[in-house]
């Protein structure tokens, strides 16, 4: 069985940051390649403890865009 979830890959300082938007797992990498990997892997961890039925999944069409906001 397979599902989808939606991964995020955000650049940190110094390490690339990815989070898993469905189920709040997130892990990181030197390269955005290996933040996926380490992130896919950090994710079937999590889901080894998980009751299958709970599961959220994707939702489809994902858009992220930049925008600026005026601060106080």
């Amino acid at each position: 069985m397979t599902k989808k979830f939606t991964g995020v890959v955000v650049k940190g300082e110094r390490w690339y940051v990815a989070h898993c938007v469905e189920l709040g797992v997130v892990s990181q990498g030197k390269t955005i390649e290996e933040a996926q990997v380490n992130l896919k892997e950090a994710v079937e961890l999590y889901l080894e403890d998980s009751d299958f039925d709970d599961l959220p999944e994707s939702a489809g069409e994902v858009v992220f865009y930049p925008m600026e906001v005026a601060v106080p």
